[in-house]
């Protein structure tokens, strides 16, 4: 299969267009840089060529490498995979340089030729590396296009030279934000930042005239020039060993040192910075083979990518339901999540019934899309033309008559099983017959909720995590009765508000919060028996939690976890596990301490709500052990708390499909990123060791650690949860 065709004209340009057949998009393999290096050797070696440029034959330019050619570079290198991957990446490191060389000699720097990169679009990851290695890069006036290295998202850094390029092109510290935060721009901002060099409305115009008249001069890269010195000076140059400190500091401070990425980026950055730039290259392949053969990288490219792509694609969609796309939703409730639902819908094109009691309230849930846009506007995330089309998309009313050809209901009134009985009544008996309703559930059954249905089968659950304007996951939830066509018509609205679904039958606290919770409840657990909080929060920063347990449980509310407990409790009985933990909150809810939003909770804080450190009533209630436990320990059991709810919920058929137990929780509640998820963190440690642990924090801290059934099992079998499960996709 050809990816890259080159064309030569009159003028002594050669074409080299890049169009990946079958693909929406362009992305890079093996054979495609073996192809488009053949095309440069030809047009090298041809006296009639003048110059090359290189372009796509799509829209976009290209979204990055094919991320399972890293896989087979591992799969097909025998006993040595490092050596297989390092020696692919150079490889490619080769092709890159040569183009960037273009023929010249190496003493004088002449006699190359021309080389341009246009750009039509969106240029990521390698499909920047690549232009980065020509000697000017043209792009379209394409306001949605991005430009940037997103690598670090999904564990990996740039590897093809884009880390060293754009380090000697920018200065560490320049370059920084693209490198270690992903951050996309758009192409006029880009050519401001130095990332690319023209940005036209006729860029291949342009890009021929440039190829015609460029002098030798215009060819040499700043970093090939004699007496280059890096922008902001090298780690040992005054100025440089202050950037480099304090990128470290950054890097650490963002980060807590959990992901290996960040960590390696770093060092091929502060190494490569000292040596001559072929040398810097092959420092930058080291550390990229370093990450590559790292087991957290591939479970985050198997979950960030891979398996995240497959459901929002799909994967678990009915495959004989017609297409459901939503014309209509009714967002019955205007409060901080019916008003989120609704925006999101609205800016997805939707067009939105927002119904509340009054039509004051429902205009002022309207009014918050406004304000969120308002903000994006001053942040030039968003235009005034935007703001005018999204809201009037949204129909705020307390006439319940207006839902009468609404092909979809989310109901997102308060967490009471008699309120949301009577709306589902009210709302069905308006309603048509094939309308989907839908409930924004967090806690509450689906299977009761649906009793008030006279259609349990359309009835259905949809979860949103707070603020819906800003959280990725959506939890669908299925019923005992609900049907398949309702499963559809969910997994298309999600898709179509362009987030991510995991679909999960009913079951108390479905998947997210049945596995939030419990970590949640361990840290309080571990106050109660004198654990420092401060080791309690950090701990899990540490392993990349974007906040610590009891920091957590502050912000989401002290006596909303008090009301769950209290509900939970009454359901279960002499079963429930967490009188401890209530013994924890009740007495904060009894002295007013009931989160952020009082200013008050497991933090003081002062009369802005900015948090000024734990409060010392903690301390006088339950005092601080002398000798504090491991860090290892204290990490252990806030993870296995909540991976082993994960494999119980595999286990009891709540989770359908592992990779949405693994998606699910890392954008569901930021579980540990680099892990891959739950269940691929239980997979890095192999389930024999995993099922030993579990018996020893049994054996120390109860029976909420037991070992389950499948676990066990899958120990003494030596399996893993993505080997035994093969209906998904691996990077192993």
């Amino acid at each position: 299969m050809t990816d890259f065709t080159m064309t030569k004209d009159a003028d002594g340009i050669a074409t080299i267009v890049w169009d990946c057949t079958g693909k929406s998009i362009n992305v890079m393999n093996m054979d495609g840089m073996r192809q488009l290096d053949s095309f440069i050797d030809s047009a090298l070696d041809n006296e009639a060529v003048k110059g090359i440029i290189i372009t796509s034959g799509k829209k976009d330019f290209a979204a990055g490498m094919d991320l399972n050619v890293l896989a087979k570079m591992k799969a097909t290198s025998g006993d040595n995979p490092a050596k297989g991957v390092f020696e692919g990446i150079m490889m490619m490191h080769n092709a890159l340089r040569k183009i960037e060389r273009a023929g010249m000699d190496p003493k004088t720097n002449k006699g190359g030729k021309p080389i341009a990169t246009v750009l039509p679009g969106t240029a990521m990851g390698i499909g920047l590396e690549l232009p980065l290695a020509t000697h000017r890069i043209f792009a379209a006036e394409n306001p949605k296009a991005k430009i940037g290295f997103p690598e670090i998202l999904v564990g990996l850094f740039p590897g093809a030279g884009g880390t060293t390029r754009l380090v000697r092109k920018l200065g560490a510290m320049g370059a920084s934000q693209y490198l270690l935060e992903g951050k996309l721009i758009t192409p006029t901002k880009a050519k401001s930042a130095g990332l690319i060099d023209e940005v036209s409305s006729e860029p291949m115009k342009e890009a021929r005239a440039w190829v015609l008249s460029a002098s030798a001069s215009d060819l040499v890269k700043i970093w090939d020039a004699k007496g280059y010195k890096m922008p902001g000076g090298t780690p040992y140059h005054p100025s440089g060993f202050l950037t480099f400190v304090g990128a470290s500091a950054m890097v650490h401070g963002k980060t807590f040192g959990a992901f290996p990425a960040a960590k390696a980026l770093l060092s091929a950055v502060y190494e490569g910075a000292q040596v001559p730039f072929d040398t810097a290259l092959r420092i930058e392949a080291r550390w990229f083979t370093n990450i590559i053969m790292d087991p957290s990288s591939s479970a985050m490219i198997r979950s960030l990518f891979l398996n995240k792509q497959a459901l929002e694609k799909g994967a678990v969609r009915p495959a004989d339901v017609a297409d459901q796309r939503v014309r209509k939703v009714g967002v019955i409730g205007a409060g901080m999540m019916g008003a989120g639902i609704a925006l999101v819908s609205a800016q997805a094109g939707i067009d939105v019934v927002l119904v509340d009691q009054t039509r004051e309230a429902a205009d002022k849930g309207k009014s918050y899309g406004e304000t969120y846009i308002d903000t994006s506007i001053k942040r030039g995330k968003s235009t005034a033309e935007k703001k005018k089309e999204t809201l009037s998309k949204i129909n705020a009313t307390s006439d319940l008559d207006l839902l009468r050809d609404a092909d979809l209901i989310i109901e997102a009134v308060f967490e009471d099983p008699e309120v949301k009985s009577n709306v589902t009544k009210a709302v069905e008996a308006v309603i048509p017959k094939n309308c989907i309703f839908a409930s924004n559930t967090s806690t509450l059954p689906i299977s009761e909720l649906a009793k008030s249905s006279l259609r349990p089968e359309q009835f259905i659950g949809i979860h949103f995590f707070s603020p819906v304007e800003r959280m990725k996951l959506v939890e669908i939830i299925k019923g005992k009765k609900t049907g398949d066509h309702a499963v559809a018509k969910a997994l298309d609205y999600v898709r179509q508000i362009s987030k991510t679904p995991i679909v999960v039958n009913d079951a108390r606290f479905f998947y997210a919060n049945r596995c939030i919770i419990p970590y949640i409840n361990e840290g309080i657990r571990m106050v109660s028996e004198g654990v420092a909080p401060a080791l309690v929060d950090n701990a899990a920063r540490m392993l990349g939690f974007p906040v610590g347990p009891l920091q957590l449980v502050d912000e989401t509310s002290i006596d909303l976890g008090a009301k769950i407990a209290r509900a939970t409790k009454t359901a279960m009985g002499n079963a429930y596990p967490d009188s401890a933990v209530d013994n924890v909150l009740f007495w904060l809810e009894g002295q007013g301490r009931i989160g952020r939003k009082a200013k008050a909770g497991f933090f003081s804080y002062d009369e802005a709500g900015k948090r000024l450190g734990y409060w010392r009533g903690l301390h006088d209630r339950y005092p601080q052990m002398e000798e504090q436990p491991q860090l290892t320990e204290v990490q252990h059991r806030l993870m296995f708390a909540q991976a082993l709810e994960a494999v119980r919920a595999l286990e009891e058929g709540v989770l359908m499909d592992v990779r949405e137990g693994d998606v699910g929780a890392i954008l569901g509640w930021g579980f540990a990123p680099w892990s891959g998820g739950p269940i691929s963190w239980i997979d890095i440690l192999g389930s024999p060791y995993a099922a030993k642990r579990c018996d020893e924090l049994q054996s120390a801290y109860g029976d909420r650690f037991s070992c389950p059934n499948l676990l066990r099992e899958m120990s003494e079998k030596g399996h893993s949860f993505y080997g035994r499960f093969a209906n998904v996709e691996k990077v192993t």
